[in-house]
């Protein structure tokens, strides 16, 4: 696993070869003891919960980052080393 933005006290990271469990791109976050699986690039849930006002943080940070999560799932999917996305402020 491997982080790829923190922010509000949100983690975000991406797994390399992570296709089996939701057969989609995808991101994991988490928030204290909550985590969260999102779509990759419409950041639509697939499992898990967040608390309702730091979804919304994490929804933004989606929206403004999208081609960059794209690019770092490809990467990934293909076992390379991918890069930190600037964190929502």
């Amino acid at each position: 696993m491997a982080v790829i933005s923190m922010f509000f006290g949100i983690i975000v990271s991406m797994y390399f070869f992570d296709r089996d469990r939701h057969h989609l791109p995808h991101i994991h976050v988490k928030y204290q003891e909550q985590e969260a699986f999102l779509s990759i690039p419409e950041g639509t849930l697939l499992e898990g919960q967040l608390k309702s006002n730091k979804m919304k943080l994490v929804q933004a940070w989606i929206e403004i980052h999208q081609d960059e999560r794209m690019a770092n799932w490809d990467l990934a999917s293909n076992g390379e080393a991918i890069f930190r996305i600037e964190p929502l402020r």
